[in-house]
């Protein structure tokens, strides 16, 4: 059964807030030197029918997992 591991990140125009504050958080917990952090979601799924799985992954996430317009994604089908 196949797994695809799906990574979902905001579009490198698209403020981080979540981002920004991890970056400004890691000086007081003694990082420093860590600069442009961006945060983002990974995904796992288990595919039963493997099938098309290219057709119904870019459909999957482009209808549910991810937002196009703000959105970029990447995925790999890992299959051992």
């Amino acid at each position: 059964m196949p797994r695809v591991h799906i990574d979902v990140m905001l579009k490198d125009e698209i403020l981080d807030p979540q981002g920004q504050a991890v970056e400004r958080a890691l000086p007081s917990l003694g990082f420093d030197g860590v600069t442009a952090v961006r945060i983002g979601k990974h995904i796992e799924l288990d595919i039963a029918d493997d099938s098309d799985v290219d057709r119904r992954v870019e459909g999957l996430i482009g209808q549910l997992l991810a937002n196009p317009v703000i959105e970029q994604f990447t995925w790999r089908v890992d299959t051992s």
